[in-house]
């Protein structure tokens, strides 16, 4: 066929064809007519993640091979008004296609994440009617697409329902401005690094505050706890603040960090870095497990299963000195005195408890 267009009538497309692809004669003589008919869109979105793994194959719809090493998917983020709609379908389809043989999972998709949805600022959905909607657009107008973004994931749990809050926005631009201070000279007419960050060696305080916070990160970007990744730069911030000089790689590393999250001002400051190339194409920091060790632990002191006292103790302290010095505690040992102590329970760095009567 080379003309598909609609034929402005009830007929579909495909009555446009030959007479001799329409038409076939059968064994007994009866002239038979192909359907020509089609499914409409709406199917073809049903196995659509198939056909990816595959789009240029003509004989299948997704080659055998190719089905065993990408299905299934393993994370479709979809809203919940989604799910009664293409994601039961879709799935209904996946079984069919299972049960015939032609893929080799049950279920289309691995995990599933509804993200919430935005209401206004009055709690309600947002509608043109209600005079609630906020425009993005202004909003990025005001104060970069970056602030929009990062408010947006600080909001609270990704599966969460959440108001939209404009004020919030400003208190996510702060947090920007502020690592961009910390990173760049403001008060200089171009764009140059500030005095305090140098290109020298790292303090230990410095690396294992850099590390815990990539860990931390890392593990909330994998867990889609985007809030709190958030949460754990803006510590990052605060303890780098209270250093006098700040070493260039432990920024760098930063950035790193910051870059999936507010990825123009991450670019912006990989080039005042010193950077000529892009940071895109970077590896992901990696937490250095020799800085994950804490230096000194907080263990509570428990009497009869009441706590009485916190002890600051260094890590790896054994059951034996941990015990003694509980006892040695002024407020442990008023809390012990005229009673008999029946058994005492202790669980080096996580706890002491006296059993007294």
């Amino acid at each position: 066929m080379e003309d598909f267009k609609p034929t402005g009538t009830p007929e579909p497309m495909l009555s446009k064809a030959t007479s001799d692809w329409l038409y076939r004669t059968a064994e007994d003589g009866v002239r038979l007519k192909r359907e020509t008919n089609s499914m409409p869109q709406w199917a073809g979105s049903c196995w659509y993640y198939l056909r990816f793994c595959d789009n240029r194959n003509a004989q299948q719809f997704i080659d055998p091979e190719k089905e065993r090493y990408w299905l299934p998917v393993d994370l479709y983020v979809g809203g919940a008004e989604h799910a009664v709609l293409h994601l039961l379908y879709s799935r209904f389809w996946h079984k069919v296609l299972f049960d015939r043989g032609h893929v080799t999972h049950p279920e289309p998709f691995r995990r599933l994440v509804n993200q919430g949805m935005i209401l206004g600022e009055n709690g309600e959905k947002m509608s043109k009617s209600r005079g609630n909607v906020v425009n993005p657009e202004q909003v990025v107008n005001d104060r970069g697409a970056d602030a929009l973004r990062l408010y947006e994931m600080f909001m609270g749990p990704l599966e969460q329902v959440k108001p939209w809050q404009t004020s919030g926005v400003e208190g996510v631009y702060r947090f920007l401005s502020r690592v961009w201070r910390m990173i760049v000279d403001d008060r200089a007419e171009q764009v140059v690094l500030d005095s305090a960050v140098q290109d020298i060696p790292a303090t230990p305080e410095q690396l294992r505050v850099l590390h815990r916070t990539i860990r931390a990160v890392t593990d909330d970007i994998e867990r889609m706890a985007f809030n709190t990744a958030i949460s754990r730069m803006m510590e990052f911030t605060n303890a780098m603040s209270d250093q006098e000089v700040l070493a260039k790689s432990v920024l760098e590393q930063f950035v790193l960090l910051l870059s999936p999250f507010a990825p123009h001002l991450a670019e912006e400051l990989w080039f005042a870095l010193g950077h000529a190339k892009t940071l895109a194409y970077e590896p992901w920091p990696v937490a250095d497990p020799q800085w994950l060790v804490e230096d000194s632990v907080e263990v509570p002191v428990q009497v009869n299963g009441k706590l009485r006292a916190r002890l600051v103790v260094p890590a790896g302290t054994t059951g034996e000195v941990l015990q003694a010095t509980a006892e040695a505690d002024e407020t442990v040992r008023r809390q012990l005195e005229g009673k008999t102590v029946v058994r005492v329970i202790v669980v080096p760095g996580r706890l002491v408890n006296f059993v007294v009567k």
